[in-house]
């Protein structure tokens, strides 16, 4: 054992099942620290309550408080103390910036979708919930370069509406963003959108989701604060409407230019003073 974990499990008898978790802790503990205790089971192959009589074992009150223990010797810090709550929410968000990035080591499919979206007209964005926010700035960043982006943000008769009218004016795809907690009434669009023969893209925390999509867009949330941090998600928004860019480079431009002029014309932005010499 690595010196963290022989500390901790000094003269503890273990069971075998908690010694899967903790043998599959040694051999991999600079990924398990940033993983949840149900991604943790899953990977140890044993069950989340086991994870969490585990860390319980070892004289926590559940995994989260042995993950924070332990990632001080990961991220190269002796002292628990010098790595703060706060610090560490940032810490994890670092890494799972470093997943997406890995996941882009063939752009590939990425490039495809990013090509397939780009020649929908319409593209219907959905958000319910919390990730309205994510949607919207998709939706908005992606109409600087796609002429008819349709945001769907509400949910009820609206949204059926919304996508029954994109369905009719000849869309193909449905961009999704669907982050834990997962709406039901999401889920449930999604089901419909495919039902009228749209194709689903889904930005979402994690590949195997409670609901099925044509093509699913993983990027973890920060669980360390309150409430989710989403900046993985949101890097991961943004390649996706690069990828759009990069598949049409010349609508992009013209349309790139003439909202710069379009901007310019009405003042919309305030220009950053010039640096007194």
């Amino acid at each position: 054992m690595g010196d963290a974990l022989d500390r901790l499990l000094e003269g503890r008898r273990l069971s075998p099942v908690q010694r899967r978790i903790a043998r599959y802790l040694d051999d991999h503990l600079a990924e398990a620290i940033f993983l949840s205790s149900v991604e943790l089971a899953e990977r140890a192959g044993v069950s989340q309550p086991s994870v969490t009589r585990f860390a319980m074992v070892l004289g926590f009150a559940g995994y989260p408080e042995l993950r924070q223990a332990l990632r001080p010797f990961v991220m190269g810090e002796r002292s628990p103390s010098r790595a703060n709550d706060l610090q560490t929410a940032i810490d994890v968000e670092i890494e799972n910036l470093r997943r997406v990035r890995e996941g882009l080591n063939d752009p590939s499919s990425i490039a495809e979708l990013g090509a397939g979206l780009a020649g929908c007209e319409p593209l219907p964005v959905l958000g319910l919930r919390v990730s309205s926010g994510l949607a919207t700035t998709f939706a908005y960043f992606a109409r600087r370069i796609h002429p008819d982006v349709r945001l769907l943000t509400h949910g009820g008769s609206e949204l059926a509406d919304g996508l029954h009218a994109a369905r009719r004016a000849g869309a193909g795809w449905l961009v999704a963003v669907v982050l834990p907690r997962y709406p039901a009434e999401a889920v449930q669009a999604l089901a419909d959108a495919r039902e009228l023969g749209l194709r689903t893209a889904v930005i979402t925390d994690r590949p195997d989701v409670p609901f099925e999509a044509d093509v699913i867009l993983d990027a973890p949330v920060g669980e360390r604060l309150v409430f989710d941090s989403h900046a993985a998600p949101l890097a991961l928004a943004m390649v996706l409407v690069e990828a759009m860019a990069d598949a049409a480079p010349l609508r992009t431009q013209a349309r790139l230019e003439e909202y710069e002029r379009m901007t310019d014309q009405a003042g919309v932005f305030v220009d950053r003073p010039a640096t007194p010499r």
